[in-house]
């Protein structure tokens, strides 16, 4: 399978600590579409030259440790069951909107951080608390197509996404 490399044009500083990032190498990722094929890209890794983390940099069609590329995961969290154009059978449909449920809370009050650490001016809430979840997002980020992937830049380029990897390590007794 040919994999396609990724590269940013920007210059993108350390979501930790704001220093510079240096390159250090790079990994496959595997992504899957919404028709089901797999693709395969090799991002990059980098590593701060002043806090020493190591960052991946990742294109706005990935979602951090997901497996479908973010117009899928979009499609299945915004639309009715009938209107999901993504080969996935039912658990994982319903696994990503458990997820990303899960995720909405915390993802507004980032947005919102954003928004007063740079005096950004936000949308008003329509009134009514009946919104769907997406939908509260378009504030922020517009709601035309790719607003996930702006969601997820945002958050992940702020140092406020909230991974997984910690469930896996034991605790100190």
């Amino acid at each position: 399978m040919p994999a396609f490399s990724v590269r940013c044009a920007e210059v993108v500083p350390c979501p930790c600590c704001g220093g510079s990032l240096s390159v250090i190498g790079s990994r496959r990722r595997k992504l899957l579409e919404a028709s089901g094929q797999q693709r395969s890209l090799v991002v990059r890794r980098l590593r701060c030259v002043t806090c020493r983390k190591i960052h991946h940099e990742l294109p706005d069609c990935i979602v951090p440790y997901k497996r479908y590329e973010s117009a899928c995961v979009e499609n299945v969290v915004a639309s009715e069951s009938e209107e999901i154009v993504v080969a996935a059978d039912h658990s994982t449909l319903y696994r990503l909107r458990s997820w990303f449920r899960s995720q909405t809370t915390h993802w507004m009050g980032c947005l919102e951080s954003i928004a007063i650490r740079f005096t950004l001016d936000v949308a008003e809430e329509l009134s009514g608390h009946s919104q769907a979840a997406h939908h509260r997002f378009g504030r922020y980020v517009g709601e035309a197509a790719g607003w996930l992937a702006r969601v997820v830049r945002s958050v992940v380029n702020s140092n406020f996404w909230v991974h997984t990897r910690s469930a896996f390590l034991s605790e100190a007794h």
